[in-house]
């Protein structure tokens, strides 16, 4: 007698929107998925071999992301940043990284600094070999290392919800050799311990990489003024 074949798992409608979550907001960032691109609940629902329900939970998930948005009751489109959703962004980036940096500066033990040189050198690496998957991945896993050197639980929480759109916007700079050069920097200045150099160096960092996301993505924009500078004391 042939043995009895075992159920098909079923996967739960919350892994089952997750997956899809996760993927369409990957693509976003990557720029599989394009400003303006229409996301269309039965097309991907055959696209992922699943019901539209956790499909359309997907989507509002997005929605609230800040990723995409209703055009019109029956139509989602990716969003187009405007000049002022990036100047909000980096404002808000520029208060709580180079607040962030300050602290790690005076908290990071050898065994953190190590993991930011490691990660330096797989920057290099990747920008060397002109991988822009592999360079927006492994520079947003240097600045979430930053934040947890500062030690600081609820501004990792304040990040959270945005910081998909910041790894989106970190996608659009493509001036990598100089981004490199920067982190480097700001590398040494937290190595140093010493916080108000390293506040000093992050804000640098963060007006630099908002002029350059504003050229790639606006043009004749580029000479808008960026986020207001800060004293670093």
């Amino acid at each position: 007698m042939a043995p009895m074949s075992s159920p098909a798992k079923i996967e739960p409608l919350g892994a089952v929107r997750e997956r899809v979550l996760a993927t369409l907001r990957q693509e976003i960032i990557s720029g599989l998925l394009h400003p303006g691109d229409r996301l269309v609940e039965r097309e991907l629902a055959e696209r992922f071999g699943v019901s539209r329900v956790p499909v359309r939970e997907a989507i509002r998930a997005l929605v609230a992301e800040g990723f995409v948005l209703f055009e019109t009751p029956r139509r989602t489109v990716v969003r187009r940043l405007s000049p002022t959703d990036v100047k909000e962004l980096f404002e808000l980036r520029e208060a709580l990284e180079v607040y962030a940096a300050g602290l790690a500066a005076s908290r990071a033990t050898p065994e953190a600094l190590a993991e930011l040189r490691e990660l330096l050198g797989l920057a290099a690496g990747a920008t060397h070999a002109g991988d822009a998957e592999a360079i927006t991945d492994i520079n947003t896993r240097f600045h979430d290392r930053i934040l947890a050197l500062a030690g600081n639980s609820l501004l990792i929480s304040v990040m959270e919800p945005v910081d998909g759109r910041l790894r989106w916007l970190t996608r659009q700079n493509e001036e990598w050799p100089q981004l490199l050069t920067e982190h480097r920097e700001l590398y040494e200045a937290i190595a140093s311990g010493d916080p108000a150099r390293a506040r000093t160096h992050a804000l640098h960092h963060v007006q630099a990489n908002y002029r350059s996301t504003v050229r790639h993505l606006f043009g004749d924009q580029a000479d808008r003024p960026g986020p207001p500078v800060r004293p670093s004391a």
